[in-house]
């Protein structure tokens, strides 16, 4: 019974750092997508004349 309560109060310390770097993750992952999205426009419009 007492190995039951270390582990969930283990897994409850390090939850927070878990989700964090979960989340800086999946955020970087957008941002990497959105850059590479807006790149690859920009070389479009570029490529055909209409870049600004």
């Amino acid at each position: 019974m007492n190995i039951i309560n270390d582990t969930r109060s283990t897994l409850e310390k390090h939850m927070p750092l878990l989700l964090g770097l979960l989340v800086a993750l999946l955020a970087g992952r957008a941002l990497k997508k959105m850059f590479w999205t807006a790149f690859g426009m920009y070389w479009a419009l570029r490529a055909s004349g209409i870049h600004f």
